[in-house]
């Protein structure tokens, strides 16, 4: 897992060119005009699903990690609370390959994503996004997908 501002995100470009092209794009978009839906990059390989919801009680939360896409979050607005921990400490539960989701269940430790931070989440990373960090709140999420 990752976890920096967008603006340091030069810093980590180099992992892979799918997640520089997210990078360019989260830097380089007008994300204040973006409709929320999905938007191709290129094809299924890298593709941004833009979200705009209220955050949720931790007791609605569900743990999740992915087998094909590492994921690019980026906070454009609000703020979210979303607990990691590392898939192998999680008990794992029912892998659906055509939204490549792996359902999971366990404890982890919290994160902040605030205006201008980003998290990358890779296969190993469990996470649990949209929670509540003080009281509930809309925000815009920019997820890329970046296929491995």
């Amino acid at each position: 897992m990752i976890f920096d501002m967008l603006s340091n995100s030069a810093l980590y470009a180099g992992i892979t060119p799918k997640l520089l092209t997210a990078f360019d794009y989260l830097s380089s978009t007008d994300l204040d005009a973006l409709p929320v839906g999905r938007i191709n990059l290129d094809g299924d390989h890298v593709y941004v699903l833009v979200q705009e919801y209220t955050t949720k009680p931790l007791a609605e939360g569900k743990w999740e990690s992915h087998r094909r896409y590492l994921d690019v979050q980026y906070m454009h607005s609000g703020c979210e609370r979303i607990d990691v921990a590392l898939v192998n400490t999680m008990k794992l539960g029912e892998y659906v390959e055509a939204r490549d989701f792996l359902a999971m269940t366990g404890t982890g430790s919290p994160l902040t994503l605030m205006p201008g931070s980003f998290a990358v989440f890779f296969p190993q990373d469990a996470h649990m996004p949209g929670l509540v960090v003080s009281e509930a709140e809309m925000v815009k999420k920019i997820v890329v997908k970046c296929e491995l």
